[in-house]
């Protein structure tokens, strides 16, 4: 389909075109709208959230898989309108508001306009605002599959299970927390003490600082053992967690390191009950109309600790570089 003529040739962007610098190294730049191919949706985009692993990308660390090409737009979660569907795209017509999560290899979400898949793009409901739906895709998908993976259901079949998140006021953290009372889960988490009364407001039944021995030594106050532990933190050992943990608790890595992996395999060969996983996200449409849907309930809270526009998107990728934000950072896109 054509592009309608409502849209310009060209749009607002940030973008990089070298690994490294940080905010420094991001550059404002005009560059043309792209266009919807089959199976594709083009957004006007209203915001854009972003997660460690944005500027993780950008400083080299997913090397050499991403970025797949410079100069590159970053960013994936999005929320925004339909302006244009390619061919073959079912449920989805212009003025749609959605959310999506847009291909890591592409991004393409600090800028005006955005092509997502289909696959990946839900409708928002007027409940939602954009920057609470664009929270969704990476953070609260992961925490989302962690929990399913200690055996969390959201269908009132699950067992009571006692899980521990640790950094449980970041943007994965705030989630897991949300969503493992919702899976009726008893919840010890970690934080630092100035977002120790929003974690435990969220439905944490313990909340420790973890800067205090307690909080260090992450044992539950009441005593009881781990069935899992959602870990969004680094710098903790598996020789840390395996006596916290019950007969069959898992330790849920969502930053695995090569460490990490190597202890995952080992456990794998030597049929070890008590688990670590490594937890790399599997993005899914099912998954984000599920959260959305949690959102429009009011089930789910999107915390978000700052928004910017888009000419100060460099603030906000130093503000999730340096790594002290409650919840998530939000860029918005004005008209």
């Amino acid at each position: 389909m054509a592009t309608p003529a409502t849209t310009p040739a060209t749009m607002r962007a940030v973008q990089y075109d070298a690994c490294g610098g940080g905010a420094v190294g991001l550059k404002h730049v005009e560059v043309p709208v792209p266009s919807a191919k089959k199976n594709e949706v083009l957004l006007k985009l209203q915001a854009a959230t972003i997660n460690p692993v944005d500027w993780k990308i950008q400083k080299g660390d997913m090397r050499p898989l991403l970025p797949r090409r410079l100069p590159f737009i970053p960013v994936t979660d999005v929320a925004g309108v339909v302006v244009d569907v390619g061919p073959g795209v079912k449920g989805l017509t212009a003025g749609d508001q959605v959310v999506a999560m847009l291909n890591s290899f592409n991004g393409g979400g600090l800028a005006e306009y955005a092509v997502a898949s289909a696959n990946l793009t839900v409708k928002r409901p007027a409940e939602v605002s954009a920057a609470e739906g664009a929270g969704l895709p990476i953070a609260a998908g992961t925490a989302l599959q962690a929990l399913r993976s200690i055996g969390a259901k959201f269908d009132g079949t699950g067992k009571p299970l006692n899980v521990l998140v640790t950094a449980a006021s970041g943007g994965v953290g705030l989630y897991a927390v949300q969503l493992a009372k919702l899976a009726n889960l008893h919840v010890t988490a970690t934080c630092g003490a100035r977002n120790m009364d929003l974690v435990k407001s969220l439905g944490a039944d313990e909340v420790m600082d973890y800067r205090t021995p307690e909080g260090a030594s992450l044992q539950s106050p009441s005593g009881r053992k781990y069935d899992g532990v959602v870990h969004c933190t680094i710098g903790v050992s598996w020789s840390s967690f395996q006596p916290l943990l019950s007969d069959a608790g898992r330790v849920i890595d969502i930053t695995p390191n090569f460490s990490a992996i190597l202890t995952s395999a080992l456990h794998r060969v030597t049929f070890s009950k008590k688990r670590l996983v490594p937890l790399l996200l599997s993005p899914n449409k099912a998954d984000l109309e599920f959260l959305v849907g949690l959102l429009k309930e009011g089930k789910l809270k999107t915390v978000i600790d700052s928004k910017f526009p888009l000419s100060d998107a460099g603030k906000a990728w130093q503000s999730s570089i340096d790594g002290h934000a409650t919840g998530k950072i939000a860029v918005e896109i004005e008209s």
